[in-house]
């Protein structure tokens, strides 16, 4: 919005000098109280002066309130740009991604992840010690499955592995789109949304490193579990084999009646 006057403050200034020398001079020419009359018309020149005073005044403050409007009308313009929206969005993308680690987590055989569950099925396949009520063919049975448990779990942590480097390009794209959008901004509020959606961006990082580093110390825990629930098996069944009677003490013996 662009509006310009006629009017000036040096051709004002100039217009109103010129206006009351000539004031001044008809005055000095004539007694103040001098009427001139051209038909019914009569002139007063202090009169005059003084309504072309008012004039000028009124024409300032027109132009003033010119002024006020324009810059008023510019302010609006910048609130509006400040106000726009972006209009793009990384959202969907980032939730996508994180649902697809997610679900590879979830799908995982082996020992649960709930707590309740998993110290159950704990408690059960790596106990501190092995009773003599527990067979041979079931101390067998359950190392089998302390092994698929782990083997599971090396499998899980390699899932989640590949997920995150095929995430990789999808968060180089988002990257370079919103920092596109952030450098292109003609608003505060699109520069604040699109560092919001990076901040989401990097969070989204975050949460999936942890993902990966909870699968690979899941893994490493139960092979742990799984090598001392061996070492405790072997020493049982060492124990079985040996009894609990008294041990064969070997002895001399004479064949043939000879010492």
């Amino acid at each position: 919005m662009s509006v310009k006057t006629s009017f000036k403050p040096p051709f004002k200034s100039r217009w109103l000098a010129l206006v009351a020398a000539g004031v001044i001079a008809l005055g000095a020419a004539t007694p103040a109280h001098a009427l001139f009359g051209i038909g019914d018309i009569v002139l007063d020149p202090s009169n005059l002066a003084q309504n072309i005073m008012t004039a000028a005044n009124t024409m300032e403050q027109i132009n003033n309130q010119i002024k006020q409007l324009q810059n008023q009308s510019q302010s609006l313009m910048n609130e509006a740009r400040n106000l726009a929206g972006l209009d793009f969005s990384a959202l969907a993308e980032l939730r996508a991604t994180l649902a697809a680690t997610n679900r590879l987590i979830q799908e995982a055989q082996g020992l649960a992840f709930s707590v309740r569950d998993m110290e159950t099925q704990f408690q059960q396949l790596y106990p501190e010690s092995f009773s003599a009520s527990i067979s041979s063919a079931q101390m067998v049975l359950d190392a089998r499955k302390r092994w698929n448990h782990s083997l599971e779990a090396l499998r899980t942590a390699a899932k989640v592995q590949s997920q995150a480097v095929q995430n990789f390009t999808a968060d180089e794209q988002a990257l370079t789109d919103l920092v596109n959008r952030s450098q292109s901004a003609t608003g505060a509020l699109q520069a604040m949304q699109a560092t919001n959606q990076l901040l989401a961006l990097q969070a989204r990082q975050s949460i999936q490193a942890q993902q990966l580093q909870l699968t690979q110390d899941r893994a490493v825990a139960l092979e742990q579990a799984r090598q001392v629930s061996a070492h405790e098996r072997a020493r049982e069944v060492r124990r079985r084999f040996q009894g609990s009677g008294t041990p064969y003490t070997p002895h001399s013996v004479d064949f043939y009646g000879q010492p």
